[in-house]
């Protein structure tokens, strides 16, 4: 199964505040950080690990550590919430920014900065973004993972509309996806319903 849609009690406690729109800037940042930080512990699963010995104060034992490279790849701006949560939850991963915007007229994706080295060595991308609305900009970003040669991708998002999950199903049915919640659907302007509203406006302050 490739679709991950989080029941996760301090998920859901959590999303109910990120939606409610009398949530302040400061908190929505917040909490879109402490979502994205459960998910992230959920969409890890699989890794691959390496047994390393450590020295307690006591004795000698036996652990694990992380063995794959890890790349964060948040979409321009609305990510970068979430890539900085993952990015303090697991320090040693790569980040990567792609600015991907949704042109109102057409909903169709914009790629205007990319900053992916052109060697990476990456086993793992995950690629961040709050809103899974048409799926344009995420399919936009995997394309270009995709054609650098990244073996394995891993969506993670806050909120997704069934059409925006369909489309990113049936381009990449590799990639797995990590939600807080499925929502109803989108609006004839490809919001999503009942959704949270433009997740970068409400991060950043400008709504």
């Amino acid at each position: 199964m490739t679709l991950h849609v989080s029941t996760h009690p301090l998920v859901l406690h959590k999303l109910a505040r990120l939606r409610d729109r009398a949530t302040p800037s400061p908190m929505f940042r917040t909490l879109v950080q402490e979502i994205a930080q459960v998910l992230f512990t959920a969409a890890l699963d699989g890794v691959r690990l390496r047994p390393v010995t450590v020295t307690t104060p006591l004795a000698t034992c036996q652990g694990h550590e992380i063995a794959d490279k890890i790349g964060l790849v948040p979409v321009l701006r609305a990510g970068l919430g979430m890539a900085n949560a993952l990015h303090h939850a697991l320090p040693e991963a790569t980040v990567w920014h792609l600015g991907i915007y949704r042109d109102h007229e057409t909903l169709q994706p914009k790629t205007y900065y990319n900053k992916l080295p052109v060697t990476h060595g990456l086993d793992v991308a995950f690629v961040l973004d709050p809103m899974l609305a048409t799926g344009g900009s995420a399919i936009a970003a995997i394309d270009i993972l995709k054609a650098a040669g990244v073996p394995r991708v891993v969506f993670i998002g806050l909120i997704a509309a069934p059409e925006g999950i369909a489309a990113l199903q049936a381009k990449y049915p590799d990639v797995a996806i990590y939600l807080a919640a499925q929502d109803e659907k989108l609006n004839d302007i490809g919001y999503i319903l009942p959704g949270l509203g433009d997740a970068g406006d409400r991060q950043f302050g400008t709504a």
